[in-house]
């Protein structure tokens, strides 16, 4: 019975680590409009706090790989944590939305190590069989993080201010802090010899991008699974300044169509039995590339009202949860080493696409739910010619059906 509880422990606490970032995201989207009007700025500079959060979490990832190698897990824990809490208190009392832009980029260089050490310590922690059932316990709760954190973050809004957000997510993060200091245990020990070089470092990732396949999979994964970005930075000024939902309608909102994707992902299990993970993506992206186009079409011409978009995002955003999953796993099949750099490396590529295509939400902003269409589509679309390319110049699926065609649907 101890030993159990000892587990659940455990396994909440890297969960909790694991979703200091999601809930950083998603907990301040329904604020858009409020903060927007309370530091006198437009709605798409307020988006850009969400694109340097992106960034930051995207360079964070490749520093803390060899950080909690060289040091042990602990040490850069704690630090990050730290710096996580004190640019959360930063945000809450700026004043002006260029220092939320910068404060959001530092809070975020703080809180990736979460998940970052996260995944680490499940490697160190757990036995090799019980790792897999660590790790889908994780997913699940990281899973809850979307749908619980716009919801409160629309309540903390509309009854609220928007500055308290930011302290109630430092308040998280002390606690999670709290308890990994007296709960967690310390993982790998240090690798003193470890080299810290830039060099050596760089040419590890270097090493890793040359192998054509995982390039081409991290490219795809990431392309599509900017999409969600897409919706994320746009879709508070759509749902609530041009639908006219309330900040707290939009948190129950974006909760069910967070149900979209974490659906999907359970669906994958069930497909993984029946079709490989190419024919999984390959499906995915062609059915949302068409329910990109029919969105597109249906808010161009006003056909769409708030319901019948909902209902069509709904099923879009069911694709991310089939080929963003399978795209990574065919991306890491090649490493027998080098597995931590290329898993760094991807989560870099996957958060700088999505900044820089959230970024374009802002840029684009026009009053109109287009921009935030139309890059979802486009995200899609450019993830499938890459894909193409890639089959065109290596004949890959050719070969690859030929030797093996009960992979692709066996």
């Amino acid at each position: 019975m101890k030993q159990q509880k000892n587990y659940f422990i455990l396994v909440l606490i890297l969960g909790a680590l694991s979703t200091i970032s999601p809930f950083s995201v998603d907990m301040y989207l329904p604020a858009f409009p409020a903060i927007a009007e309370n530091l006198h700025t437009s709605i798409p500079r307020v988006q850009l706090s969400l694109t340097s959060y992106l960034i930051g979490i995207a360079v964070g990832q490749l520093f803390y790989g060899p950080l909690l190698d060289k040091f042990g897990r602990k040490k850069p824990l704690y630090a990050g944590l730290w710096i996580y809490i004190a640019a959360s208190v930063a945000c809450a009392f700026t004043r002006s939305v260029d220092a939320l832009i910068a404060m959001r980029f530092v809070q975020a260089i703080g809180g990736c190590v979460g998940m970052v050490a996260a995944q680490a310590l499940v490697r160190d922690l757990f036995p090799v069989n019980k790792i897999a059932q660590a790790l889908a316990l994780l997913t699940l709760v990281i899973a809850v993080s979307p749908m619980v954190a716009p919801t409160l973050g629309g309540y903390l809004t509309a009854h609220f201010d928007w500055h308290w957000m930011f302290i109630l997510l430092a308040a998280i993060c002390g606690a999670i802090l709290f308890a990994c200091k007296w709960q967690l245990p310390d993982g790998a020990d240090p690798e003193r010899n470890l080299s810290m070089r830039p060099g050596r470092v760089a040419r590890k990732y270097h090493e890793v991008l040359q192998n054509k396949q995982f390039l081409t999979y991290i490219l795809v994964g990431g392309i599509a699974g900017a999409a969600p970005f897409a919706y994320i930075a746009g879709s508070s000024d759509v749902f609530i300044n041009i639908y006219g939902l309330s900040p707290t309608e939009y948190g129950w909102l974006f909760a069910f169509l967070a149900v979209a994707m974490i659906g999907a992902t359970q669906l994958n299990h069930v497909l993984l039995n029946h079709y490989s993970n190419r024919t999984i993506v390959i499906t995915a992206l062609c059915y949302q590339l068409i329910v990109g186009v029919l969105i597109i079409a249906g808010v161009s011409t006003g056909f769409f009202n708030v319901w019948m978009l909902i209902g069509m995002m709904f099923i879009f955003l069911t694709g991310h949860g089939l080929s963003v999953p399978n795209a990574a796993a065919i991306s890491l099949a090649p490493f027998s080493k080098n597995a931590g750099s290329a898993s760094a490396m991807m989560g870099f590529m996957r958060m700088s696409i999505g900044g820089i295509v959230s970024g374009l939400v802002s840029i684009f902003h026009n009053g109109t739910a287009l921009p935030m269409v139309v890059l979802m589509a486009g995200c899609i679309l450019l993830a499938g010619l890459v894909l193409m390319y890639y089959y065109h110049t290596t004949r890959e699926l050719y070969t690859w059906r030929k030797k093996d065609p009960g992979l692709s649907a066996r």
